[in-house]
């Protein structure tokens, strides 16, 4: 006996939650990423010719970087091939890149600082000249990484915006909660590239003191300064991604927003409601309400219609206990 034949196209969507402007910001952090590459190779020979401590600092920053970076944009790709093993999507490898660029980050911090350390013991001779040139190389391309991934932002937020424009108007509802898009990977990456250019900065301070005042000392105390900033930087990196990863991104605004709009006719209470995210602007939530006179699910969900972050509701009905109807 054959299963009965239903049309599920009224209820069944789609579990991949990315946003409309993920492909700009990916095409930009793989042309970052590839750039840093070949500056990390530039800058570490470099800095092994002429001994400069800041300048393999920099250089090895670089490469953890690249590292990072190329996680960052194969989390993209991974996300992207989420299946159904996935239960909401592949957004989750994409934090969970962003918590390993922190990691990263924090790593570089601490390697700086047992580098200056030993180096503040046991100075060393720098070759001033040719590392003040590397290192000014390092900001340029750092400066330039940072104009693709703000480009990339840019274009990608464009993209969003008409994206969730069209969305509004295919709605009849006339509410709507507009959220912030937040890629903790793209967010992290940009970190990783602004850490880049501090380093580079304090290579140039540091080289330029020791070659117009030989103060070879400099060279290892800005380590010591940049690893401080890029530890805090770190922090932060891992505290955005790991409240995510334990779905600790409730939206105040957002919840107050569904409550409201579920309970609008007066009679009908939620008693239970959980929200979490599942996209860089794409929530889910699962509610339980209680009436006394209940609807179909399907028509308090109509209600959330003009949430436009939110992209998978599942919504329980239950009669008040003890009411009468």
């Amino acid at each position: 006996m054959g299963s009965p034949s239903h049309d599920l196209s009224a209820v069944a969507h789609s579990h991949v939650f990315a946003d409309a402007g993920q492909g700009a910001r990916q095409r930009a952090l793989g042309a970052v990423v590839l750039l840093t590459l070949a500056t990390m190779a530039v800058e570490l020979a470099a800095g092994w010719w002429t001994g400069s401590l800041a300048l393999l600092a920099d250089g090895w920053h670089m490469g953890t970087h690249a590292f990072a970076l190329g996680g960052g944009w194969l989390a993209y790709k991974l996300s992207a091939r989420a299946g159904a093993r996935h239960a909401f999507g592949g957004w989750k490898i994409e934090v969970l890149a962003a918590y390993t660029s922190g990691l990263a980050l924090l790593a570089v911090a601490l390697w700086l600082v047992v580098d200056a350390a030993a180096r503040l013991l046991e100075p060393r001779a720098v070759d001033w000249n040719a590392a003040m040139v590397v290192a000014v190389l390092g900001l340029l391309v750092n400066l330039g990484s940072a104009w693709l991934l703000m480009r990339g932002q840019a274009q990608g937020q464009a993209r969003h915006d008409h994206h969730d424009h069209h969305d509004q108007q295919g709605h009849d509802h006339h509410h709507h909660h507009g959220h912030r898009h937040h890629d903790h990977n793209y967010d992290a990456a940009f970190l990783h590239v602004l850490a880049d250019a501090l380093t580079s900065v304090l290579a140039i301070v540091a080289l330029a003191g020791g070659l117009w005042f030989g103060w070879a000392w400099l060279d290892p105390a800005v380590a010591l300064v940049g690893a401080v900033v890029i530890a805090r930087w770190s922090f932060g990196v891992l505290g955005g991604s790991a409240r995510a990863l334990v779905d600790a991104t409730q939206d105040p605004a957002l919840l107050a927003h569904i409550r409201s709009a579920i309970e609008s006719d007066g009679d009908a209470r939620v008693a239970d409601l959980h929200v979490w995210q599942v996209g860089g602007s794409a929530w889910s939530a699962a509610l339980a309400v209680v009436a006394d006179r209940p609807r179909a699910p399907a028509e308090y969900r109509a209600r959330l219609g003009g949430i436009t972050a939110l992209r998978h509701v599942t919504v329980e009905v239950h009669r008040c206990p003890g009411c009468g109807g």
